[in-house]
């Protein structure tokens, strides 16, 4: 199983109390089944005690995978919305080691009050741009395509727009597959019969 980032809305670190019924579910189903994170933009803080303690691996965003005998590029996505300058200049200040290393030597309560504030000012931000911009730039796509020599799907979340958008590049045909959001109806995707499908579900 591949979690693609943004499991959780917030993470302020692994040495807070947060989350214990996720954790425990997540520890469950790593006993039966191999589950591989990549960390998204609300859940980038997420270090070696939680993963070690849910037995969860790590992986470098992108990271090109194996479905059977098909390559398959899988990433958070939020590096392809280029568009959103103001959105990059944000994500490459905070996955700074040094804004990192001064943010989780704050109080629990501090974190969660800084946590609580950059929420509410992107929420606030985003009502102020277009849905464009906070969508995935076509020309980011076809270079990490191309950098990663045309692989036959490329499966992304963070913009919580659920579809499948085609591509031809240098005569490779390649799918782009977006997961959508969990905060209503979910989805995820299935590997099945040599081939993919979205599988919806409504959550409670």
């Amino acid at each position: 199983m591949f979690i693609l980032g943004d499991l959780f809305d917030y993470w302020i670190g692994d040495d807070a109390n947060t989350f214990q019924e996720i954790k425990s579910s997540l520890n469950q189903l790593s006993k039966k089944v191999k589950i591989y994170f990549i960390a998204g933009n609300r859940d980038f803080l997420i270090g070696d005690k939680f993963l070690s303690s849910c037995q969860i691996t790590l992986l470098e965003d992108p990271t090109l995978i194996s479905l059977g005998n098909t390559i398959a590029l899988i990433m958070h996505g939020d590096t392809l919305c280029t568009d959103d300058i103001d959105y990059q200049k944000w994500r490459t200040q905070v996955r700074s080691t040094e804004w990192i290393n001064n943010f989780i030597e704050k109080p629990l309560t501090e974190r969660m009050e800084i946590c609580e504030e950059l929420r509410n000012q992107s929420e606030s931000k985003k009502k102020n741009k277009s849905d464009s911009i906070m969508d995935v730039n076509d020309t980011a796509v076809e270079e990490i395509l191309r950098q990663n020599n045309y692989p036959k799907y490329l499966i992304h979340g963070h913009t919580h727009r659920p579809n499948i958008h085609d591509y031809s590049l240098e005569s490779h045909f390649i799918q782009r597959w977006v997961l959508g959001d969990w905060h209503m109806d979910g989805n995820y995707i299935l590997w099945e019969e040599e081939k993919l499908k979205s599988v919806s579900l409504s959550l409670p």
